[in-house]
């Protein structure tokens, strides 16, 4: 692996804030709405991305069981943060709170970290374990979001119509069959990947665009940074060291386990916030803070994780 060089982040950041910049612009200066551009990223984009990403990586028994523990460690999360706040905070507030405990900016942020701290084969395992916790985004998370407005068959019904469900059922059949994907089409996936961090950041920037003083909550992103920097920080460093303990575990796992406990929030908080009409508006700040403290926070986590597990 890579040693950790604290300028290898500024790059990452500064592109991601210049998306959130430039939504913030067309929200302010356009007057776009950014529901649609929401809309089209979970019911198009993602899924395209998601299948590409699947086909490509092709995943066998080993890197499917990354996928199922990730996803299943971020639902018990979500879970459980749900339960400590739904009688603290308003329902609509406690649903986008469970959805943002089980998952983190792995993605547009995480990837090009892993890029520089993993060899291609530890990258190969974060994003299965990445997969893992975009797909808990679009079934457990996502219905508990929706618990927050609709009912239980109102929420389950969003779910089934979530097309990004069977583009991960398609992207497994495509490579259990072995079929083979048109080189045509896989060439014109490739822009979707990049259209999606695009456009999921400055979704962040459309609705910073629109928030006004009284709408900061301190509580709630209080909660939010206390379970992103803390909570998961925490559980990816015991993960580890309780893999370490039980079973033979290469440091390019290792390390790729304790980069998806670091990252900042999910910029899918406010992109499902948004569908779903839940106070969108909090969660683009609560995004905002972590993403702005991610190069002072990763550095230091990452390198104090390193010498406690020994990598």
């Amino acid at each position: 692996m890579h040693a950790l060089d604290p300028s290898a982040l500024m790059g990452p950041l500064w592109t991601l804030l210049a998306y959130v910049a430039l939504g913030w612009l067309a929200a302010r200066r356009l007057a776009i709405d950014p529901r649609p551009i929401a809309t089209l990223l979970i019911y198009l984009i993602a899924p395209l991305t998601f299948f590409r990403g699947l086909t490509l990586g092709g995943p066998t028994p080993g890197y499917l069981l990354l996928t199922l523990a990730a996803f299943l460690v971020a639902s018990l999360l979500a879970v459980a943060v749900h339960r400590l706040t739904r009688h603290t905070f308003a329902p609509q507030e406690s649903a986008l709170l469970a959805f943002s405990a089980g998952t983190g900016n792995t993605g547009y942020f995480g990837l090009p970290v892993a890029m520089v701290l993993l060899p291609p084969e530890g990258v190969t395992l974060y994003l299965f374990c990445v997969l893992g916790i975009t797909l808990y985004e679009f079934t457990v998370g996502f219905y508990l979001s929706a618990r927050g407005r609709f009912s239980v068959a109102e929420s389950l019904a969003k779910i089934v119509r979530l097309p990004l469900i069977y583009a991960f059922l398609a992207a497994l059949v495509v490579s259990g069959l072995d079929l083979e994907v048109p080189t045509a089409a896989m060439e014109a996936l490739a822009v979707f990947p990049a259209t999606y961090t695009l456009l999921g950041m400055m979704i962040i920037g459309m609705t910073l665009g629109r928030v006004s003083l009284r709408e900061v909550d301190g509580p709630f992103i209080g909660v939010c940074v206390a379970v992103r920097c803390v909570a998961w920080p925490l559980l990816a460093l015991a993960a580890v060291l309780g893999l370490q303990a039980l079973v033979p575990l290469s440091p390019e796992l290792a390390m790729a386990i304790l980069l998806l406990g670091v990252v900042p929030m999910a910029a899918n908080v406010v992109v499902v916030a948004m569908e779903l009409g839940i106070a969108p508006a909090k969660g683009a700040l609560a995004v905002l803070i972590t993403t702005l403290a991610a190069p002072l926070l990763i550095p230091l986590y990452l390198t104090l994780m390193t010498r406690l597990t020994g990598l």
